[in-house]
């Protein structure tokens, strides 16, 4: 897979994720906790493995620890349903990689605002 086909793939798994674990997952796992975003995908050129990067906000380590183990453990039926979305010959094997990077920023935006403050 090269240049925009890569990325027009990437972003419509990101996307479609995305609705999935706010609409299907939600129903099927009400214990999912905090805001649970999307913020990469990143599919193999073969189209056989894809990295999902998911980010959690919630309201203390405990809730984001299990919906990241809701999330891992439900990659197959995120599989599954994203095979009656996606015009794909095959869907890709999914793993959900934590992604720090919102955590992180909200730290540094916390960090430069006491900077101002004094």
């Amino acid at each position: 897979m090269k240049g925009q086909r890569s990325k027009r793939v990437n972003s419509e798994m990101q996307k479609e994720l995305s609705e999935l674990i706010q609409g299907p997952l939600k129903n099927k796992e009400p214990e999912l906790k905090g805001l649970i975003s999307v913020t990469g995908a990143d599919v193999a050129p073969d189209l056989k493995t894809a990295k999902i990067y998911v980010s959690v906000l919630a309201k203390n380590e405990e809730d984001k620890k299990q919906t990241f183990s809701i999330l891992r453990a439900n990659a197959g039926f995120l599989r599954h349903e994203l095979a009656h979305v996606m015009r794909m010959r095959t869907v890709p094997e999914l793993t959900v990689i934590e992604d720090e990077s919102v955590a992180y920023g909200a730290h540094m935006d916390k960090l430069l605002d006491e900077l101002n403050q004094k």
